[in-house]
């Protein structure tokens, strides 16, 4: 009997050297900026015109992800793989559910990693989240899809996927570990086929101001064009 086929498909690198190497030293500077907060902290591109640096690099890699999308949500996903915080689960649009509409997941779900770690594995698996486990981890860990964290690896997966992080010793995440590690740096894209409810444009937003491109330049004014002196008349 042969093996089921992967729910990951890996592109690397994914981004050209300079847009890779601009990115990720952008996110480093953004030192522990809204770390606490940053899974909550999501926005949405809709393939126009970027107003970040994140989405001159979702351009860059749209041609891996479905056509006839309505654009992307993405947000940072940065962590210390010594505490994760976590649990395994499953992409929705999360304000449309707590309204009591219906469930919907993004069309394609994906991870950029910008740097390597200790641990810290993304986990993929149809199997859905178990309440009773430790971080909600499904019942069955044999059918996990397991990748590493590496600098400039896109991993793409199908959008209604449990997925999760494995801690710094490659386990189900219990507890803290000591010593504390290093962050974990990725950046987390969904695309989606209609916006998620309430996601905000990050061109009005406040924060991650090293991650901002700068506006186009003004066109310089037109210079004003030349009359001829009019002719005498005799």
């Amino acid at each position: 009997m042969s093996a089921p086929a992967p729910l990951v498909r890996l592109v690397e690198p994914a981004l050209p050297a300079a847009l890779f190497t601009r990115l990720r030293r952008a996110v480093v500077a953004l030192g522990t900026e809204n770390l606490r907060d940053g899974y909550q902290t999501t926005f949405w591109f809709d393939g126009g015109r970027p107003a970040s640096l994140v989405e001159e690099a979702i351009l860059a890699l749209r041609g891996h992800y479905p056509a006839r999308l309505a654009g992307f949500e993405w947000w940072l996903s940065r962590m210390r793989t010594s505490d994760v915080k976590v649990d395994f689960h499953q992409d929705c649009d999360e304000r449309l559910l707590r309204r009591g509409g219906p469930l919907r997941h993004p069309a394609q779900g994906s991870v950029l990693f910008l740097n390597r770690c200790r641990g810290g594995l993304l986990a993929v698996t149809e199997a859905p989240p178990c309440e009773e486990n430790p971080a909600r981890a499904p019942d069955d860990l044999s059918a996990l899809d397991l990748v590493r964290p590496w600098p400039n690896r896109l991993v793409l997966f199908p959008g209604d996927a449990t997925h999760g992080v494995l801690d710094a010793d490659g386990e189900v995440p219990t507890r803290r570990l000591r010593p504390a590690e290093p962050l974990r740096l990725a950046i987390a894209i969904n695309g989606w086929r209609r916006r998620p409810t309430g996601v905000p444009g990050f061109a009005g937003a406040r924060r991650y101001a090293a991650l901002r491109l700068s506006p186009p330049a003004p066109a310089p004014p037109a210079r004003p064009r030349a009359v001829p002196a009019p002719r005498r008349v005799r």
